[in-house]
């Protein structure tokens, strides 16, 4: 018999639910939902969740509480990220989830969260040496591996939020804000990956990853079959991040395919992607995007911890 899984994401910037059925190595989607509610506000400078921050996030929790049991989901998965792990006061937050769902929320490291990431993104892929990317909004990671043998995992605080909070205040952001921002991402980028052998798949996922991938193929709204599975010149790749970055947030907000909650932390997410396009160690010259990610990954290892 299937598994009913309600899987949920709690990032920087958004929070997520899946409910789908799993039976073995099958998941069928049921419902997938996105609200941006900016948990991570302010978190980089206070080490804080903030009240406001907290209300929105827990806002968005009780409505995904009334699909979860709307759809007789038998098992709740409740990941926080970036946000959470850096936050002083998780407690408060992970109570309030818990008072609502009926589970403990699960904290997970950059390290497990960039192995979710893989396993949700790689499952109908290939096999092939895969270096994976999840840009988030607290923190990026960085995975590869083959099949289900996973050499490298790491977890860099660079994110679409922290970033623009750090180092993009203007509206658009001036050259030198952004070559701030760009050398702040080489310093920690180039030292995390030095020596790792180049990837034959180079895979994307997120947020930031597939709403860059609608602005390279020019949609005129955000369309996720158009977006799932597509293979983008990297070329085509930086001058998309490079185009979002200079725009202002009432010119991103304006493109059709842009989530309104997206718009204003964008930027930073481009300038991420383009660095890492440039100082990955890849042998291709393609970005494979994907809507599957750790949301999935969370799903499947829910179904996984119920069997064991």
């Amino acid at each position: 018999m299937p598994e009913r899984v309600a899987a949920i994401d709690c990032g920087t910037n958004s929070i997520r639910l899946l409910v789908c059925d799993v039976d073995g190595e099958s998941k069928t989607d049921l419902l997938r939902e996105m609200r941006i509610v900016r948990l991570g506000q302010g978190v980089d400078t206070s080490g804080r969740l903030s009240r406001e921050a907290i209300d929105r996030t827990m806002a968005a929790t009780r409505e995904y509480a009334e699909f979860i049991a709307m759809l007789d989901a038998t098992t709740i998965r409740f990941c926080a990220t970036s946000a959470v792990r850096d936050a002083a006061n998780a407690e408060e937050f992970s109570s309030a989830v818990e008072s609502v769902l009926g589970v403990r929320p699960e904290i997970l490291s950059g390290e497990r969260e960039a192995r979710a990431s893989f396993d949700g993104a790689t499952r109908e892929l290939d096999g092939a040496r895969t270096l994976l990317v999840d840009l988030g909004g607290g923190s990026t990671e960085i995975v590869v591996g083959e099949g289900e043998d996973i050499g490298f995992a790491t977890s860099l605080d660079i994110g679409s939020v922290r970033l623009t909070e750090r180092y993009l205040p203007g509206d658009p952001p001036s050259v030198g804000e952004m070559t701030a921002c760009m050398t702040a991402i080489d310093a920690l980028v180039v030292p995390a990956v030095e020596g790792l052998e180049p990837a034959d798949l180079f895979v994307g996922v997120a947020g930031t990853v597939t709403t860059i991938a609608a602005h390279s193929l020019g949609l005129g709204s955000y369309d996720s079959e158009a977006i799932h599975g597509a293979r983008l010149h990297v070329d085509d790749v930086r001058e998309a991040c490079l185009s979002l970055a200079s725009m202002s947030v009432a010119d991103r907000r304006a493109l059709p395919f842009m989530h309104p909650g997206r718009a204003d932390v964008i930027g930073a997410g481009a300038l991420i992607l383009d660095r890492l396009v440039e100082l990955l160690p890849l042998s291709t010259d393609t970005l494979t995007v994907s809507e599957h990610d750790i949301l999935d990954g969370i799903a499947w290892g829910a179904a996984t911890r119920r069997g064991d």
